[in-house]
């Protein structure tokens, strides 16, 4: 029955990413739409070889820059969501944990186990916890609290943090290097995801 349930929610997920993958090569609805979507944002950060601007949906094909800006800060949002993932993912199955225990009740950080495993033993006052900081973070701090950021993604908040020091093409290129690395972030969680309901032996990451 378990080998039966496992087989099951491996199928509905990859049965998710193919359609995932059709979807992303959908053709858009307009070549005039496209080509406006490509003359419009084809310097934008992140629009680079060997795709270019690539939009195979056509989400800012009418060439608005308020819901570019805000499709950019979202996938800016995720890809440091996923940096942090995958790195967690890393850093605890090589066996680093947090010192002490999630709740008062003994619970040590080392003893909960990793990836899909955590989720049913992190007791509910360390699921509140970590709700309740993220939530704080959402709330306080990870947006653009005062409205000066310079680019979507920009949360320094009036501070500078030695960002005013590089020139311009420096700080395009650490943008697009953040990007890109955000890019690669989701894929890897996701393909770790999915290889651990595979049960898969992966190079530095090991039994998954």
């Amino acid at each position: 029955h378990f080998l039966t349930h496992k087989r099951t929610k491996m199928k509905f997920i990859l049965a998710a990413l193919f359609a995932g993958s059709v979807a992303a090569f959908a053709p858009t609805s307009s070549k005039f739409s496209t080509s406006t979507s490509v003359k419009a944002f084809k310097d934008e950060v992140g629009a680079q070889v060997p795709l270019g601007f690539f939009d195979p949906l056509g989400l800012v094909a009418d060439g608005n820059q308020e819901k570019f800006d805000r499709l950019r800060y979202v996938e800016v949002k995720h890809g440091r969501i996923a940096m942090l993932a995958f790195l967690g993912q890393i850093t605890t199955r090589a066996g680093v944990h947090f010192p002490g225990d999630i709740d008062n009740h003994g619970t040590s950080f080392d003893s909960i186990g990793n990836g899909f495993a955590g989720l049913g033993e992190v007791p509910v006052e360390g699921a509140q916890q970590m709700i309740c900081f993220i939530g704080a973070l959402e709330l306080l701090a990870m947006k653009d609290v005062d409205g000066t950021g310079e680019f979507p993604g920009d949360f320094r908040n009036g501070g500078d943090y030695g960002w005013s020091k590089w020139s311009d093409e420096t700080k395009r290129s650490k943008r697009a290097i953040e990007l890109n690395n955000g890019r690669a972030a989701m894929m890897g969680i996701l393909g770790l995801m999915v290889h651990e309901q595979l049960g898969s032996n992966m190079p530095l990451v090991g039994q998954l």
